[in-house]
């Protein structure tokens, strides 16, 4: 009796130890956030990426009830600024705004990525999309996509299209549009979307995928012929442009889309903060008007929670991985 009482003791004294060890991690997850917040945006500043990004966080400020920081930490393609989350600690006060092209692509393009979309974080919210639009030069002797298909195939391997770099979004939304309308094209690759417009309406090149913040003013100052929009429905910022889908490519999808992730190991109550603040922002009356005025829209609240969202991340990753491997870009 004597040996089980001290048994006993010495399991209350364990548990008496171990208890305030466990206590201070729990409590400062269920009262995050107490600091300001940094959202990494993998490119650099007046990219894209980061005006969309920069105008959610300002508003995520105010419903999360701390400040979100927005940090540019670019190169790579993206994955420098997502391998460095990766790597950080998993206590909510840093995440990142990843993409089709750095969660979706990367997997399969980069041959060393430091980082697995899939395994290394845990998904938040969707929270923007920009459609990818096909555009051409003016004069290009074509009226409407199923002009445009019969035109190339009727000159194999004469036409160019430009992108905004070897794997970038625009080079392999065009990729696949190409390979599922049987077109053969030579791709030109820029450094960053604005040459590759640039030389699009210059006439240099011929046709280009381009995301909603480079198209849309070229679409309303009339330098470039819209064509198809690459994404399942018409984009509310192009009512006008039928989809690929509604020119008779069956299935046919790409759409650029944003969403917070945070490293894996990060507490769940952490994540259920920061998702159910998310959804405050998107219903935020006046947001959609700024985001639409630099070509972006913002993801439905029904698609705004983890479960969505790994979901579809587990189908993109599989979807470009077929298109990536078929086109035989990869990079270091």
């Amino acid at each position: 009796m004597k040996v089980y009482a001290r048994l006993i003791r010495t399991a209350a004294l364990a548990a008496a130890l171990v208890l305030p060890l466990s206590m201070p991690k729990q409590a400062s997850a269920q009262e995050w956030p107490t600091r300001a917040v940094t959202l990494v945006i993998p490119f650099a500043a007046g990219s894209a990426s980061d005006v969309v990004g920069r105008i959610l966080a300002a508003r995520l400020s105010e419903t999360l009830g701390q400040q979100v920081v927005v940090e540019n930490v670019g190169g790579a393609g993206g994955t420098i600024g997502v391998g460095r989350v990766a790597k950080a600690d998993p206590d909510g006060y840093q995440f990142v705004m990843g993409g089709i092209d750095t969660f979706a692509m990367s997997k399969a393009l980069y041959k060393k990525l430091t980082y697995d979309p899939a395994a290394d974080f845990l998904p938040v919210a969707m929270v923007a999309e920009q459609p990818i639009i096909l555009m051409v030069r003016k004069d290009l002797p074509v009226k409407n996509f199923k002009e445009f298909v019969a035109y190339a195939k009727a000159n194999p391997g004469n036409l160019k299209y430009g992108s905004a770099g070897v794997g970038s979004a625009s080079h392999l939304g065009c990729a696949q549009l190409n390979a599922a309308t049987g077109i053969d094209a030579v791709h030109v690759p820029y450094r960053g979307s604005a040459p590759a417009m640039q030389d699009a309406m210059a006439g240099r090149i011929d046709y280009i995928c381009a995301l909603g913040a480079a198209a849309i003013p070229q679409m309303e100052n009339k330098t470039l012929t819209p064509l198809a929009a690459l994404t399942k429905t018409r984009s509310p910022l192009a009512p006008d442009v039928p989809t690929a889908i509604e020119e008779g490519i069956t299935g046919f999808e790409a759409p650029f889309w944003s969403a917070f992730f945070v490293p894996k190991g990060t507490p769940q109550a952490v994540i259920d903060k920061l998702q159910k603040a998310t959804v405050k922002m998107i219903e935020t009356p006046d947001l959609p008007a700024r985001l639409q005025k630099v070509g972006s829209t913002l993801a439905p609240v029904d698609q705004a929670n983890p479960a969505f969202l790994k979901t579809f991340l587990d189908s993109e990753i599989e979807k470009w991985g077929k298109t990536i491997k078929a086109s035989g870009v990869t990079l270091d």
